[in-house]
């Protein structure tokens, strides 16, 4: 039977830019089908106005830049559109740790096995750390807060995903006007400037500095001749001859299409990939014999953010890169907690929706000179997020969440959702916070544990992994270590879905590590 493409991939994250670009260099005819849009610069979000939200229940009306998913115990923030994750993320591409690969994964897989891989993600991807002429206030209290506890032998730079030119300081005049951005070339021959810490990171880089996958790995893939098709949103999969044939609903108002392939890669992330299979499994029943573990396995990874305010020392958390280091506990030095502290960021969202009205309004005089001046004074004034210190870092929780379908009282349909205890992972998380508090209290800043967690146990992570975890058969694991599915020849699951346990820090580079393994098997 003729195959439309040998490969379809679906969602273009971590695990699907990898895959799309080794298939497409392999001389395979890729397609790629992502639910979000491509971003372009000029139409990042910035304003109240902008397309911010990819609503998964209306996701053909609304499909901005962040898919937020609330569920009872956890929520759960996942970028949309060409590039996935790397749009949204904080730029860090960090390798796991060894103790991660003792238990709970395929015995071909551990550090040794991922060596390579994660050399070749952190090549495509050009990482670096902070130059040393760029420390922002954050790295500077980072690194006298690990001094000032006994941890200075802890503190590390981290890599980070983003161009730095060593000509920038912050002593420039006007040091984050996009002037002081010089342009480059990356290794696939885009075009891209260099980092002038206006800290908007997480709203995608107004000078294109971060090494997002759709100027790396999806560039190469396209280059390679591989197809992308944004806006379309996978319905199901199901066998078809001697490949697999995927169903989709255009969500530009094109309506139901599909497409077939020998071979087809699931890269939709942890909720992503495993709501699709589950659909299929248990709600269409297009691939009845997936495996039963299929949704259990998920964690948040440990993700946790404590504010902590100092009255008269300048952070300036709004400059900078979001994430530029670390203060390593995990070693489980701490009781047997293991975790991973790191200095949190966040973009100016006020101060840039000010910009975006005053752009907007400037050429129609719709404002009054005086509101505009009042405005712009604003803006140049005092940042009054100055004194702020928003502490970040992830823990290896347990990994003990469940994701099914379910139809609530009063809703036609089948609906994710996710069962997450918090109790076992509640000690590690617990150590991080008041790990938290005696860093801040160190440098003399006071650290607010933030009720939704001392009062609610909720939390929210950037960071989802698991369920279609990774095992050695099927009353294990939904895929093997080449991350192909239990019973079903072809079809892959390569996100942080496989991912069987916690890494206790920022995953993305080991997805794309697992992924790059796979791909070198699959092809070889």
């Amino acid at each position: 039977m003729s195959m439309s493409f040998d490969a379809i991939v679906i969602g273009s994250g971590f695990g699907g830019a990898v895959s799309a670009c080794r298939l497409a260099e392999a001389g395979q005819r890729v397609l790629v089908l992502e639910r979000g849009r491509r971003w372009a610069t000029e139409d990042l979000p910035r304003g109240p106005e902008d397309d911010w939200v990819f609503d998964a229940q209306d996701p053909q009306r609304h499909h901005g830049w962040l898919d937020l998913r609330l569920f009872p115990r956890v929520g759960v923030a996942q970028g949309a559109g060409v590039g996935g994750g790397s749009l949204i993320y904080a730029n860090v591409f960090v390798e796991a740790e060894r103790f991660v690969f003792d238990h709970g994964w395929p015995e071909e897989i551990d550090f040794e096995a991922l060596a390579p891989h994660y050399a070749t993600a952190g090549r495509m991807l050009e990482v670096q750390t902070l130059p040393a002429g760029q420390r922002t206030a954050r790295h500077r209290l980072m690194q006298e807060a690990a001094q000032a506890t006994g941890a200075a032998d802890r503190f590390r730079d981290l890599p980070l995903a983003v161009r730095f030119d060593d000509a920038w300081h912050y002593g420039l005049a006007d040091p984050h006007d996009p002037r002081h951005s010089s342009a480059q070339t990356n290794v696939a021959g885009r075009a891209q400037g260099t980092c002038m810490h206006c800290g908007d990171c997480d709203l995608g880089c107004p000078v294109g500095a971060r090494n997002t996958l759709d100027l790396n790995y999806l560039a190469r893939a396209e280059d390679r001749g591989a197809e992308i098709r944004p806006l379309c949103l996978v319905q199901a999969i199901e066998p078809d001859g001697q490949g697999y044939r995927v169903r989709y609903r255009r969500l530009d108002g094109g309506g139901e299409a599909s497409e077939s392939a020998r071979r087809v890669v699931v890269a939709a992330g942890s909720l992503g990939s495993t709501e699709l299979l589950l659909r299929c499994r248990d709600q269409y029943r297009t691939l009845p014999a997936l495996s039963p573990r299929l949704g259990h396995g998920w964690c948040a990874n440990g993700d946790f953010l404590t504010p902590a305010l100092y009255a008269g020392r300048d952070v300036s958390p709004t400059r900078g890169p979001t994430i530029t280091c670390a203060i390593d506990y995990l070693d489980g030095s701490d009781g047997g907690a293991r975790y991973f502290v790191e200095d949190g960021g966040f973009p100016d969202v006020v101060g840039n929706a000010l910009r975006a009205a005053l752009e907007r309004h400037a050429a129609g005089e719709r404002l009054f000179e005086g509101w505009r001046l009042l405005l712009d004074g604003l803006l140049q004034g005092h940042d009054p997020q100055a004194h702020l210190m928003p502490w970040f870092g992830q823990g290896v929780d347990a990994s003990d969440g469940v994701m099914r379908l379910e139809r609530g009282w009063f809703d036609r349909d089948l609906a994710l959702e996710l069962d997450y205890d918090v109790r076992r992972s509640r000690p590690v998380v617990q150590a991080l916070v008041e790990r938290h508090k005696r860093l801040s209290a160190a440098t003399g800043g006071l650290a607010l544990e933030p009720p939704s967690w001392s009062l609610f146990d909720y939390l929210l992570t950037p960071h989802p992994l698991g369920g279609c975890n990774m095992g050695t058969r099927a009353e294990v694991g939904v895929v093997d270590h080449k991350g192909e599915a239990f019973g079903y020849p072809g079809l892959h699951v390569l996100d942080g879905s496989i991912v069987p346990r916690a890494l206790g820090l920022n995953p993305s580079r080991t997805i794309a590590a697992l992924a790059e393994r796979a791909m070198a098997e699959i092809l070889a």
